[in-house]
């Protein structure tokens, strides 16, 4: 006894579509996930680095893609054949010569460690407005001597001949 469900869609994934992307290691591919809150659905992109792909073509196969976030790796492992996923994006394809990536984790916490040694420490900090306003108006005031004090220095440094002769006349008043 069988029956034929014509016209019946048993999955809302196109599964020959999935099969036929053929994703594997070292793909960037971004991920379309669908995200419900509070009763609204709506689409967050995922991009990273595919790490591994399990399971072949069957029901239960998945794939693990890493990014890096902040500072912070993240991974995700999903479903191949997930309704939650709306669409999977190949963006890049890398030659790699592993089925798993996995050895990338410990690379990149190599490099960051690498880089950490290259850097050196500096003094940061943080002022104040009326400290900032007050160490301004210690700059103008240092300028301004520095000018006054040019100044007369070089009223000091003219020569007699070249300066102008004040002649002083006193008058006496009778009383």
């Amino acid at each position: 006894m069988t029956t034929t469900l014509a016209g019946v869609i048993t999955s809302p994934v196109q599964m020959e579509d999935r099969k036929a992307l053929g994703l594997k290691a070292g793909d960037t591919v971004k991920v379309h996930q669908k995200i419900v809150d509070k009763g609204k659905t709506r689409i967050q992109i995922f991009e990273g680095l595919v790490l591994a792909r399990k399971h072949g073509d069957e029901a239960g196969a998945t794939f693990t893609v890493r990014k890096v976030s902040s500072g912070i790796g993240v991974e995700k492992i999903y479903p191949l054949y997930s309704p939650l996923i709306e669409q999977i994006e190949i963006v890049k394809r890398a030659k790699v010569r592993r089925a798993k990536l996995y050895y990338i984790r410990e690379k990149v916490a190599r490099e960051i460690k690498r880089q950490m040694r290259r850097m050196t420490l500096v003094s940061m900090t943080t002022e104040s407005e009326t400290d900032a306003n007050a160490r301004i108006e210690a700059e103008a005031k240092a300028i301004a001597d520095a000018t006054a004090a040019a100044e007369a220095a070089a009223l000091a440094a003219v020569t007699p001949a070249e300066a102008p002769v004040v002649e002083e006349v006193k008058t006496e008043e009778a009383a």
